[in-house]
């Protein structure tokens, strides 16, 4: 006979009712916010985490809730198996219950695909790789869950459908039955009954309380739960399982050709294992020491899956190479949620993050196709070094006296023929306001009129055997007309050697109205016109983001 005592081990069925009323909670709260795309699915959780208040609370409650409801099941479904309590007539009571933890498993599943970051892309790519083996229905059920070829947007509506609506009502039905049939068989089989108050359910209260305070001690201390970089299925990534899969990770791991077969068959041995018990074990003993033929291969079954898990976490920390690679992820990570903190996300998605700060396409532009000449550390430079101030009053003047030094033209073939341009005469007050006329050029804001009506006369007087400034007239310099502004960027970038620029004879630089796209060449010019009045301090701030 069962004898009735008051217990905390009898708190843990309580327990777990309190945890699901906190993921139903949470969870209708998360859903409130999340989008099952691959465009917004990350958006969402990113959101969630970093801009909602106390979203990333109500986000680790639900996660870390959701473990907490494994290993509080699991304890349950151990406590039961000692103390005997699936035995007749609770066989079915044990079947709802590792039914449940079955399901419980599944919901953290499907849960930990929602978030659409690396981890959760590739651990779904793993998991439905492995059950695509399965005999017969293996590749029907992979193909249903993805929706398609490969993982994508329909993988992640029917993964949300599952795990918010189907999942749901099977658990709670299952749950409900397996309650009922406990309370039902109760009081048929004990001995020495104890009132349920005050004895057990000050312990339910204790047990609950003790476990809440807990989960949220660590949900703070842990800040919520890790967001990854968003889901790229053309980046590699070391897949991992959630940790309640590690053990048959690390089984396959070990397996090596058989990985498949082992990763199919161990859970099969395990539930079969679960479920059979009461099929096992029909006597009426439910002395612990007296059925030893049954616990011992349950606790050898538990005991090789705590092993693996162990190895596998060791395995992963021992790992200096995945330890970098893992850094590098998380770094990626940070990028990623500081660009949705300050721009949002694109309407392409989040793999487009990158296009987000300020001319962020134009900056990769200006890597792929001017560094190689204009960049002051390059070591193949043929042209005037661009960087910030190119183009500004102090490099107008710095170009004026010296437009042979190496920072200007000096790095060019031009520089050492008798095409090359002689420094001006002009000094002092001229020089400034020839500056001054060449700057107002590119339309700028804050021009001197006055100086700049004195600089025009001077250019008119000494400049115009080279130079025209009048708007598409060229001569045999470069016209001057916008100098520095976006359209005069974008016609040199598209053809340097027309007759308004270099010329045919005088210009190193390739064309590149055939390479790049008139989009390309519009950002490109923009971020140079900007580059132009932009100090050290802002690009070194434009590159941090």
């Amino acid at each position: 006979m069962i004898r009735d005592r008051a217990t905390f081990a009898r708190s843990l069925g309580i327990v777990l009712v309190v945890l699901l009323g906190v993921q139903a909670v949470t969870g209708v709260a998360l859903a409130t916010v999340y989008s099952p795309s691959t465009a917004n699915a990350w958006g969402s959780v990113a959101y969630l985490q970093d801009q909602l208040s106390l979203g990333w609370l109500v986000r680790g409650m639900h996660y870390h809730g959701g473990s907490a409801m494994v290993i509080v099941a699991g304890l349950h479904l151990v406590h039961t198996a000692i103390t005997g309590s699936y035995k007749r007539p609770r066989e079915l009571v044990w079947w709802l219950g590792v039914a449940l933890l079955v399901l419980l498993l599944a919901w953290s599943v499907t849960g930990y695909w929602l978030r659409w970051d690396q981890s959760a892309f590739w651990a779904a790519k793993v998991e439905l790789g492995i059950m695509g083996g399965a005999p017969v229905v293996g590749g029907a059920i992979q193909k249903l869950a993805m929706g398609g070829n490969d993982l994508g947007t329909l993988t992640l509506t029917r993964a949300y459908a599952i795990h918010i609506f189907a999942l749901p009502v099977i658990f709670a039905g299952a749950a409900v039955g397996h309650i009922l049939l406990a309370l039902r068989h109760r009081g048929l089989r004990m001995e020495g009954a104890t009132r349920r108050w005050p004895e057990q359910s000050t312990r339910d209260a204790l047990a609950v309380a003790i476990v809440l305070a807990t989960l949220s001690a660590y949900v703070v201390w842990a800040g919520g739960v890790a967001l990854g970089p968003p889901a790229d299925p053309g980046q590699a990534f070391d897949a991992r399982p959630l940790w309640t899969f590690r053990w048959l990770f690390e089984l396959r791991n070990l397996a090596g050709a058989g990985e498949r077969i082992a990763a199919l068959t161990a859970p099969a041995i395990v539930i079969g294992f679960l479920f059979a018990l009461p099929v096992l074990d029909r006597g009426p003993d439910v002395a612990p020491r007296r059925r030893l033929v049954y616990l011992v291969p349950l606790s050898v079954l538990l005991a090789l899956i705590a092993g693996l898990t162990a190895s596998s976490l060791l395995r992963d920390r021992s790992d200096e190479a995945l330890q970098v690679r893992e850094q590098k992820m998380a770094d990626a990570a940070s990028r990623a949620r500081r660009l949705a903190r300050t721009y949002g996300i694109p309407a392409s998605g989040p793999l487009d993050l990158d296009r987000a700060p300020p001319f962020a396409r134009a900056r990769m532009l200006y890597t792929q196709h001017c560094a190689g000449c204009h960049d002051a550390t390059s070591k193949t430079r043929k042209g005037p070094v661009i960087a910030p101030g190119h183009g500004d009053r102090a490099w107008l003047a710095g170009f004026l006296k010296e437009p042979s030094e190496a920072r200007y033209w000096g790095a060019t073939k031009l520089a050492t023929t008798d095409r090359a341009m002689k420094p001006v005469e002009q000094t002092g007050r001229d020089l400034s306001d020839l500056v001054e006329m060449l700057h107002a050029q590119s339309g700028a804001s804050d021009v001197d009129a006055a100086a700049r009506d004195r600089g025009i006369v001077i250019f008119d007087a000494t400049c115009t055997d080279c130079h025209t400034r009048e708007e598409g007239v060229s001569a045999t310099a470069p016209a001057l007309a916008g100098l520095g502004s976006r359209d005069y960027y974008r016609s040199f970038i598209a053809n340097p050697k027309s007759g308004l620029h270099m010329g045919a004879t005088n210009s190193q630089m390739p064309r590149f109205s055939k390479e790049l796209t008139v989009g390309d060449e519009d950002e490109l010019a923009n971020y140079l016109s900007w580059l132009g009045s932009a100090t050290p301090a802002a690009v070194n701030d434009l590159e941090a983001l």
